[in-house]
């Protein structure tokens, strides 16, 4: 019988061989990946409702139960696209049940007509400030935004870990560190729901780069092979900490991990999200991610977005999921229920767990109607400065040699502008669908993480009104071309500063841009950036760069010259972009940002690439580095980066002194249960709640030791006891502080259960090892003048 309901679809799309949830049987792995194999683990685990959604959950089954079996499905299965949102669910007319829109993107509303929403700095942007009051403040705007066009569900934050420098979407993201990335995400989790928004937290799992990623019956889709300790200490922890602070809704990704394809692997749905982790909201396919129906259904999936196989595939047009045929879902998952292929007491929960989420954050009273297509209804509201704000916290100051910056106008009497980076798109900021080009300014990257700008404020404009406010009478020479190096020497010459703008893009895989599929094809600088900055410096004695990057990009041809004085990495600001660089580049900010991420001397110094070439159905990208990403590879094999993760420079200089280390009393162990296949579900929110107890209370003194007030960001890394397996040092903790020049500011960093413990493969649990932790405080990842220790 099980048989018949996948036959329903055979006659658009050829169906893979049953394997996994169906037989129990995991899907097998070619020759020499044997041991990369993912579990099978059922029954999907129904919610029961605890903590404030207990109420929730109790009104939602209500309401299911009331429910015809059409019904239900039509709050599975997506419309296709004939709804105002990049995704909608069906409607429930006996009721006067509307849908639910979802909506991109982890940076604004996308797709809304320019003018009426706003374009925020991009997550990584987020990460580089390093202040979770900015990052909760940005989220909370966003949703205000999302709540004021009637989107019930932000396709949003994803969090990613950048394992692959020239991953597409690593700009999407919060950077290389899962302790950061958590924070980054639990912050911005918290602010778009504080407006009654759905967060969706994305992409679970291991979706790391753009190639081989799968989706539309893709021919070829990747398998990401990690180890258990790996997925649980690293790739798991962001995701956990959004459950725990009450994530809606998740979307599992395109690829495959351990050969199951993420949308029907019920250990990772089953088993971890919603067993271990206890998450109580519903999760999602990406969009046209599904390759089955059964096997997803039974593994925990709970909504098939958009509804249809494939883009591109059959009919993409119907607007009642109940009837729908072109789709795994729709009529066939009735027939599915009909001939208990699928018990209906499954899409019961899958129903219950997306109307949980609906209640919990209040949309059923009062909430606005879909108006991302009107420009009358406009939600940006005063969050221009706010983007201004975050765009001159998150700019990195690499170089700074003789105190190049910040410039003083008195003291210009010519400054030249050069690059195209500095200078508007000429046929506007959103004159390439889903930012897919690289003209002009760059301020964002491509693809679905994406939003219309309102417009955007090119770094030479900015320049220009800054000089005129400050009654400057400096000429302005700008030499906009990447290409003319005559005319950029020419503009140089003579100037008392050149502004070299350069940039480096990179985005989602179905929009090519210079031949760049998603991922970068390079480390370097676009456009021959590297020739750029050499020209204007062979005749400029007074080179600043300013880099508008997706991510790391390799400086080494030309960040020693002696006549570039100094280097910015503005990353991707948002519409504000060349009001924020100017505000650092005068002083109106002193620059505080820190890298999220490490940049290397050469590409080959990081521990993973992107498989750009594969013959295999399913390619295998095998995460042999385990931990080690990042700054964690670069100091398990002592190799020197060009700038480190936690860098960034200030106008003022500080000092750490102090250090003390206080410890509580707790269990060894977190009292968690190890999934098991009758739990419904087993787990609390996040995590046994053990794991977030605060358990260890670090305190040090920071003092401004140089000319002005600033923010000085400092980090808490760990050293674990020698034998448990974890990198040389691990980022526990992080304070953003600001200090007046003179003055001496005291931090205090607590530690959770969670921060001291590694992930037992054996025990199925979060444990503190025996033995003496190392704790290293400073302001980056290689300098950390304060070190300390505790024994557990």
């Amino acid at each position: 019988m099980m048989h018949k309901a996948i036959l329903l679809g055979a006659t658009l799309v050829a169906v893979p061989a049953l394997a996994n949830v169906v037989t129990g049987v995991p899907d097998p792995a070619p020759p020499g990946y044997e041991q990369w194999v993912s579990p099978v683990i059922t029954p999907s685990p129904n919610v029961v409702g605890t903590g404030d959604w207990t109420l929730a959950v109790a009104r939602a089954k209500k309401f299911v139960a009331g429910l015809t079996l059409a019904e239900k499905i039509n709050v599975t299965t997506g419309v296709d696209i004939v709804g105002t949102c990049v995704g909608n669910t069906g409607t429930i007319p006996r009721f006067g049940w509307k849908g639910l829109c979802l909506q991109d993107s982890p940076l604004g509303v996308r797709l809304a007509k320019a003018g009426s929403v706003s374009a925020f700095p991009a997550a990584i942007n987020a990460a580089a400030t390093w202040d979770t009051n900015l990052i909760e403040a940005r989220g909370r705007a966003m949703g205000a935004e999302f709540r004021g066009k009637g989107v019930n569900i932000a396709l949003g934050p994803m969090t990613n870990m950048g394992r692959q420098a020239a991953a597409g979407r690593n700009w999407e993201g919060f950077g290389g560190d899962p302790f950061l990335s958590g924070v980054a995400t639990a912050k911005t989790i918290t602010g778009i729901q504080s407006n009654g928004v759905i967060a969706t937290v994305k992409h679970f799992i291991a979706n790391e780069q753009e190639h081989f990623r799968g989706g539309s019956m893709a021919s070829q889709i990747s398998s990401a092979n990690i180890d258990d300790k790996t997925f649980h200490e690293l790739y798991l922890w962001p995701f956990a900490e959004a459950v725990k602070v009450g994530v809606g809704a998740a979307m599992c990704s395109y690829n495959k991990i351990n050969q199951t394809q993420a949308c029907q692997n019920s250990k990772i749905i089953n088993g971890v999200l919603k067993e271990e982790l206890g998450f109580m909201g519903f999760i999602m396919s990406d969009w046209a991610a599904m390759i089955d129906g059964i096997q997803p259904a039974l593994a925990g999936l709970d909504m098939n977005m958009p509804g249809f196989f494939a883009y591109g595939r059959g009919p993409q047009d119907e607007a009642n999921p109940a009837i729908a045929v072109n789709t795994w879902w729709g009529s066939h998952l009735i027939e599915m229920v009909k001939n208990g292929s699928v018990p209906e007491s499954r899409v019961d929960d899958m129903v219950t767990r997306t109307f949980a989420a609906y209640y919990k954050f209040g949309q059923d009273f009062g909430y606005p109607p879909v108006s991302i297509s009107d420009v009358n209804v406009n939600v940006q509201g005063n969050h221009a400065q706010l983007i201004r704000q975050i765009g001159a916290a998150s700019t990195v100051l690499l170089k700074n040699t003789n105190k190049a910056l910040p410039l003083n106008v008195k003291n210009i009497k010519r400054i030249a502008v050069i690059g195209s980076d500095s200078v508007p798109n000429p046929n506007g900021p959103n004159a390439c669908g889903d930012r897919g080009c690289n003209v002009g300014t760059l301020a964002m990257g491509w693809g679905s993480g994406t939003a219309n700008f309102p417009y955007l404020v090119d770094p030479l404009s900015a320049i220009k009104a800054h000089l005129k406010s400050s009654n400057s009478a400096a000429a302005i020479v700008s030499a906009p071309s990447d290409f003319d190096l005559d005319a950029a020497a020419a503009a140089a010459s003579g100037s008392d500063a050149c502004l070299v703008f350069v940039n480096a893009d990179s985005g989602e895989g179905y929009i090519n841009v210079a031949g760049n599929q998603g991922d970068r094809n390079n480390l370097t600088l676009w456009n021959a950036g590297d020739n750029l900055i050499l020209a204007t410096a062979s005749v400029c004695a007074n080179t600043v760069v300013v880099m508008h990057v997706v991510g790391p990009v390799l400086v080494e041809a030309w960040v020693g010259h002696p006549n570039v004085t100094a280097v910015l990495n503005a990353g991707l600001p948002g519409q504000e972009s060349g009001n924020a660089v100017v505000d650092v580049l005068f002083g109106e900010v002193n620059p505080s940002g820190k890298l999220p991420y490490t940049m290397a001397k050469r590409r080959e110094d990081y521990p993973a690439d992107i498989l750009y070439n594969s013959g295999e159905g399913t390619p295998q990208i095998t995460y042999d580095e385990g931990l080690n990403i990042d700054y964690r590879w670069f100091d398990a094999k002592n190799i020197e980066p060009r700038f480190e993760f936690g860098f960034g420079l200030s106008y003022t200089t500080f000092s750490y002194s102090g250090l003390r280390i206080s410890k509580s009393l707790f269990p060894r162990d977190a009292d968690s249960i190890v999934a098991s296949h009758g739990s419904s579900p087993v787990g609390q929110q996040g995590g046994p709640a053990a794991l977030y107890n605060h358990v260890l209370t670090v305190s040090f003194a920071v003092k401004n030791t140089g000319p002005l007030a600033g923010n000085e960001v400092s980090q808490l890394y760990l050293t674990f006891p020698a034998g448990t397996g974890e990198p040389p040092k691990v980022l526990r903790g992080f304070a953003r502080t600001y200090v007046l020049r003179g003055l001496t500011s005291f931090v205090t960093i607590s530690l959770r259960q969670k921060d001291v413990s590694v992930w037992d493969v054996v025990k199925q649990k979060w444990v503190v090892p025996r033995g003496t932790f190392t704790v290293h405080v400073g302001g980056s990842s290689r300098s950390l003048p304060l070190s300390g220790t505790f024994s557990m």
